[in-house]
């Protein structure tokens, strides 16, 4: 266990910062699910900025790598354009 006060602190931060991330992150997930599965074109028009959003933020935040955001944005970009 942590020796020092600013320790025990940095521990909780980090358990803090480490719940909020999986949570951007499986949502993103959750969001991406949903506009790889829709068929309808202007639904699909309407997620996707709300989704490269997201994808922004956590590439920002470092929870994926920023190229990781680049293609999945790429390859989101492409879907809704067939569509």
């Amino acid at each position: 266990m942590a020796n020092h006060k600013s320790a025990v602190k940095r521990v909780k931060q980090n358990e803090q910062r480490r719940t909020l991330n999986k949570y951007q992150a499986k949502s993103t997930r959750n969001a991406i699910k949903t506009l790889r599965n829709t068929s309808d074109k202007a639904a699909a028009e309407e997620l996707y900025p709300k989704i490269t959003a997201m994808l922004d933020k956590l590439a920002k935040n470092k929870v994926v790598h920023k190229n990781k955001a680049a293609n999945l944005k790429s390859k989101l970009a492409k879907h809704v354009n067939s569509l």
